[in-house]
């Protein structure tokens, strides 16, 4: 293993330490896409192509997963294939301890790698969804306590559509969460393009989005920042409800209700969208880690100028990592 950075529990690529010692733009991913999100084999090649985009787009990919009870930010190429066939189980804050200690390996969700980033000095991370609160009862993501708890750049198409997506935004509020829209006056949609709920605030250039963060970070404020970018084609808003309703109906036929409708919905979803839902999932993924690695620059230059000539000089693009 190439690696640099290393305690009992972390591992940091010697790509990213590298990156990050020479204060160049990394992008943290996420490894539940892999594990859980993505149906074999598109789990692995969706993974490897967000990957490659971000190297397109000048930056470095950390994508961050659960090895051995090891967290890795920045899986080897070998470890991220073996996530993508392992029995992996799904490590979100609550169970992250339990998980290390069994030295288990684990797809990392939204607040698991946020956790990991910050403990490894990243400040941008790109998503494909959210989560947020569910419909049934007292189900609420422990995403929303980590983008609350951690200042970070999430970068996502909004909060995933199978949630209380009102509700979610009202909660990120309560948290004290900006939730900013990029070129967008609306709530991005997951794998519809767009919401009807507006959001407090736009941006209209990654500079802009560093600078929300950036600016929180100066009034004390220890919350992240979501920056919500739709999809450029998305599913029809009219044809995901009409799917959804049908997923709806099957679930409650097998009497599939509360947590257990979570995993159901997706791939019933994708079924009866006709593989619609999938392809919009691959292309928002791909769009946020590019623009991702455009605030991550952003981030590195506005820091730079401030700190002056010691600081100055941006590396620009990057060439390919392996």
């Amino acid at each position: 293993m190439d690696s640099v950075t290393s305690t009992s529990v972390l591992r940091i690529s010697r790509r990213v330490s590298d990156a990050l010692s020479a204060r160049q733009p990394v992008v943290a991913l996420e490894s539940t896409v892999v594990t859980h999100g993505l149906p074999r084999p598109r789990n692995l090649a969706a993974a490897r192509a967000v990957e490659a985009v971000v190297v397109r787009a000048g930056a470095v990919p950390a994508t961050i997963g659960i090895v051995g009870g090891t967290i890795v930010v920045g899986l080897e190429a070998e470890e991220l294939a073996y996530l993508a066939e392992a029995a992996a189980e799904k490590a979100s804050l609550w169970n992250l301890a339990s998980i290390i200690a069994r030295r288990a390996d684990a797809g990392t969700t939204v607040a698991t790698t946020l956790h990991a980033a910050a403990m490894a000095g990243i400040d941008v991370f790109a998503t494909g969804g959210i989560g947020g609160v569910h419909d049934t009862r007292y189900d609420e993501s422990a995403d929303l306590a980590a983008l609350a708890n951690y200042s970070l750049i999430t970068v996502c198409a909004g909060p995933k559509n199978i949630l209380d997506v009102p509700a979610t935004l009202e909660r990120l509020e309560t948290l004290g969460v900006p939730v900013v829209g990029y070129r967008s006056d609306n709530l991005a949609g997951f794998t519809v393009k767009l919401t009807d709920l507006p959001v407090p605030a736009r941006v209209e250039s990654t500079a802009e989005a560093a600078a929300v963060l950036l600016s929180q970070r100066s009034l004390g404020l220890a919350q992240g920042v979501v920056v919500s970018n739709p999809v450029s084609d998305g599913v029809a808003k009219e044809d995901f409800e009409a799917a959804m309703r049908a997923a709806h109906r099957e679930a409650e036929a097998q009497g599939i209700s509360g947590a257990r409708s979570t995993p159901f919905l997706p791939g019933a979803l994708a079924r009866l969208s006709g593989g619609g839902t999938l392809e919009a999932n691959t292309r928002l993924l791909e769009e946020n880690a590019t623009l991702a690695a455009g605030i991550a620059a952003a981030m590195l230059d506005s820091v730079q100028a401030k700190a002056g000539p010691a600081l100055s000089g941006h590396p620009g693009q990057l060439e390919p990592v392996s």
